[in-house]
């Protein structure tokens, strides 16, 4: 298998009833709460561009999450069929409560993206609230925080640029953050082979090694934008340049088709981006469908979740670099890091952290393509009392 440094190992075989055992482990460390913690409250508000789920428990502590824009059509699923299972519920029996309303009345039959957000939220907040109780960190709750600081790559997410202009915002990110890595789209999304620009994917990818030369870290991102073969072109096209990653070339729901591009390739691939299933992802590690396994922590249902799949990847030998969805999720990503051993070497860097960097005493810092990760209780987070005062409730 080719690696492009010595970041990658060689896939280890793992049986499925070995990641099955690893998936129903716990992971929230109940043993730091030796009393209940009843819930008692969970409003969803808006204040200043921020959608916040706080949680209240009976002792009148609060935990508060942000979520991603997606509340302004998802209200509904999250009032009405997530936040009324968890009231009245031990706050310590979280793990049990994510399974227990993903049945809640039969939410399962709207299983998917939509539903994993919700929930999400509503675990992060909870998670936020013990965290204050046990006066830990949230990596701390749901493993050992082993580092505060986590290296980030720059993206741009165009695909109406030429190459030249794509290389040209790349390089003033790369100025303003001090990244030593990169990402760029490549492919038109989901496009049936289709190029954003005619012959713009093969001119970035050579454009971009010449531009950064050889000491940039490069990541490309498909999208889903092509079949095998051509998948597979574009494949051997990045590996010319020494490219880090590859991530979803083949559609997100055709894991067999991604399976065949891994396959033939030697570059590492990424993918799970859209994965809301903990089967399918037991599914790529155990058939080495991917060498980067990429769940989204809101997508798929939280930390607890995600924690899960890490654990499967880290046993068979893959790191996880997750994928962020809205501007709050770099710092769930940031919590993340500090206690998952297998991390990928690059997370994210997303739009957002200018807004919200000053959300958490202190602030957080991006400095030499690094940004340390929050150390207050919960998420860290010190919020201005008007902020939530001034909030609205949906």
């Amino acid at each position: 298998m080719y690696r492009s440094s010595g970041d990658f190992l060689e896939n280890i075989k793992v049986s499925g009833q070995e990641l099955d055992e690893i998936a129903n482990a716990p992971v929230l460390k109940v043993e730091l709460f030796k009393s209940p913690v009843i819930i008692e409250s969970i409003e969803l508000l808006f204040n200043n561009g921020l959608y916040f789920i706080r949680t209240r428990s009976k002792d009148g502590t609060e935990g508060v999450s942000v979520g991603s824009e997606r509340p302004v059509y998802l209200h509904l699923i999250l009032n009405q069929l997530i936040i009324p299972y968890f009231i009245g519920k031990d706050a310590r029996d979280l793990e049990e409560l994510i399974e227990g309303v993903y049945v809640y009345g039969s939410n399962y039959k709207l299983a998917g993206l939509a539903l994993w957000c919700c929930i999400s939220w509503v675990e992060a907040s909870i998670l936020d609230l013990l965290g204050k109780i046990a006066k830990q960190p949230l990596g701390n709750l749901l493993g050992e925080v082993i580092r505060n600081e986590v290296n980030i790559y720059v993206a741009s997410g165009n695909r109406g640029t030429t190459p030249e202009e794509e290389v040209e915002i790349l390089a003033g990110r790369v100025a303003e953050t001090g990244a030593k890595a990169i990402k760029f789209k490549v492919g038109g999304r989901m496009s049936k082979n289709a190029d954003s620009i005619k012959g713009r994917s093969e001119g970035l990818i050579y454009l971009t090694r010449k531009h950064f030369g050889d000491s940039m870290t490069i990541h490309a991102d498909g999208n889903g934008s092509y079949d095998p073969p051509v998948a597979i072109e574009y494949g051997r096209i990045l590996e010319e340049i020494n490219a880090y990653f590859y991530e979803e070339p083949c559609p997100f729901d055709n894991l067999w088709e991604t399976k065949e591009v891994a396959d033939a390739l030697d570059i590492p691939l990424a993918f799970g981006e859209q994965e809301t299933s903990m089967r399918r992802f037991k599914w790529i590690i155990e058939n080495n469908a991917a060498q980067v396994i990429q769940p989204d922590i809101q997508y798929f249902g939280g930390f607890i979740r995600t924690t899960k799949v890490a654990r499967m990847a880290a046993r068979a030998g893959k790191p996880i670099t997750p994928h962020i969805s809205g501007g709050f999720s770099y710092v769930y990503v940031l919590h993340l890091a500090s206690y998952i051993p297998n991390i990928g070497k690059f997370q994210e860097h997303k739009a957002g952290f200018k807004e919200t960097c000053r959300l958490f005493n202190p602030y957080l810092e991006l400095k030499d393509g690094t940004i340390k990760a929050p150390t207050g209780p919960g998420l860290g987070m010190e919020l201005d009392g008007s902020l939530l005062k001034k909030a609205y409730k949906i």
